[in-house]
């Protein structure tokens, strides 16, 4: 059934999604949260800053009129980085949104609350039709129609059976989930261990090293979830294990590029300056330090790249110490 949406955010993912939507024919309209840049993209049809070399058909409405977005939909995509969602969602506020699903694109988890992006939502705008959308997807892979899988979950099953009905195609395959705590956390932490993954490319350490990032990455991603009420499995799941895989490998994966950025010998600040696209992993390393010492969860990776984030510690001496810590079973207690 052809329905209304409204993407909220002109990144890379939000105008892929706007694109997708568009060949699932749908009636979209791309909300910027810039006017000159809004017009920028009616003029050339084209996102050249974050997904260039993908026409926008002329069907896609263009516009920096939050008010004309929002009312005109029947459902609004979020695609605002987690830093800059308050900001929107405050915007949002005026409007009735009692009857629109609101899909939420967006991995983080805030700085100052410690809030998943669901429960930031919840704050700002009361009770609302959530869904999150998470999972292995490149922007770039999607956008050229390379198979890609992802996951809806919501606490209403209809809700998320509605978010893959309106997204799924012949190389888009949308799984549902209940576990909306989990797939947010999923979607947030792996792009710290995606730093992770790149200071260890960067490094020249080998396949060996990051192998056994990506799974003691995803042990503690797990740990904390079980520990903020999710399910264990979630992480074995697309938004878990897939999104850590993809985003730890790929070439595109913005958060493996700061990874690389920071082996080099660049400060954090030059780092970041010298990438045009947010690397979420940034703030998330903030944020997964402070919620593992709340929680009182081990996770010795995110300790280590926080330490090189925000302490300048050495990566090379972080990378030797985390090999050093004291011998113990990976997963079986004897008596």
């Amino acid at each position: 059934m052809k329905q209304k949406v409204s993407v909220i955010g002109d990144g890379g993912w939000g105008t892929t999604l706007t694109l997708l939507l568009q060949k699932n024919d749908h009636d979209v309209t791309l909300w910027s949260p810039f006017e000159e840049y809004a017009q920028e993209l009616q003029k050339s049809r084209e996102n050249k800053k974050f997904l260039p070399n993908h026409p926008l058909p002329k069907e896609i409405r263009i516009t920096s009129d939050i008010k004309e977005a929002v009312e005109w939909a029947e459902i609004l995509i979020f695609a605002v980085p987690t830093q800059f969602a308050r900001t929107v969602l405050e915007k949002l506020k005026p409007f009735d949104l009692s009857q629109k699903i609101i899909v939420s694109v967006t991995k983080g988890v805030e700085n100052k609350t410690l809030l998943r992006v669901s429960e930031i939502f919840e704050e700002v705008l009361g009770s609302l039709k959530f869904v999150a959308l998470s999972g292995p997807t490149h922007a770039e892979e999607v956008a050229q129609g390379i198979p890609s899988s992802i996951v809806a979950s919501s606490k209403d099953v209809e809700n998320a059976k509605k978010v893959q009905q309106l997204f799924m195609n012949k190389v888009f395959k949308v799984y549902i989930n209940s576990d909306v705590i989990g797939v947010e956390l999923g979607g947030s932490l792996k792009n710290v261990v995606a730093i992770a993954a790149g200071i260890s490319d960067g490094l020249k350490f080998g396949d060996n090293t990051k192998a056994a990032l990506v799974t003691r990455g995803l042990a503690e991603m797990a740990r904390l979830g079980q520990a903020m009420g999710a399910q264990r499995e979630t992480f074995s799941g697309l938004s878990g294990m897939g999104d850590l895989i993809t985003t730890c490998m790929s070439a595109h994966s913005r958060n493996r590029s700061m990874g690389l950025e920071l082996a080099s010998g660049k400060s954090l600040k030059e780092a970041t300056e010298s990438m045009e696209m947010v690397a979420e992993g940034v703030k998330t390393t903030q944020s997964a330090y402070m919620l593992a010492q709340k929680y009182k969860v081990e996770m010795p990776i995110v300790e280590g790249i926080y330490s090189i984030l925000y302490e300048e510690k050495n990566a090379k001496k972080v990378f030797e110490d985390l090999m050093q810590r004291q011998e113990k079973a990976e997963t079986l207690e004897w008596n």
